[in-house]
């Protein structure tokens, strides 16, 4: 079984409320450095197999036409190489392993 990570964010040319709206409570909140905040999606995607090339080409397509809206917003996939573990309950992520070289980009 192998994880994919597919993270989706609205191009730089889009406005982002709900960005602007997280940055202005982080400096209400005490965190003056933050200058700035985008906001996106992230997808975990397990499948059955190894990451190979066909695989993260059907995930590719996946993003494409499903998971972000190529209008507004682009993606990139990252191939996570390591053991896939039960999913954690909390603010944190235990999933081992580390990114293999090269990511892809929308």
């Amino acid at each position: 079984m192998a994880l994919i990570i597919v993270e989706v964010m609205l191009k730089p040319e889009i406005h982002d409320p709900q960005g602007e709206a997280i940055a202005g409570a982080c400096r209400r909140l005490g965190f003056g450095q933050v200058t700035g905040v985008r906001q996106g999606k992230r997808f975990e995607v397990e499948i059955d197999g190894p990451a190979d090339e066909g695989a993260v080409a059907a995930l590719e397509q996946l993003a494409a036409d499903l998971l972000s809206n190529p209008v507004i917003e682009e993606f990139t996939v990252h191939v996570h190489a390591g053991e896939v573990s039960a999913p954690s309950t909390g603010n944190h992520s235990n999933r081992e392993g580390s990114w293999q070289e090269g990511e892809i980009s929308s």
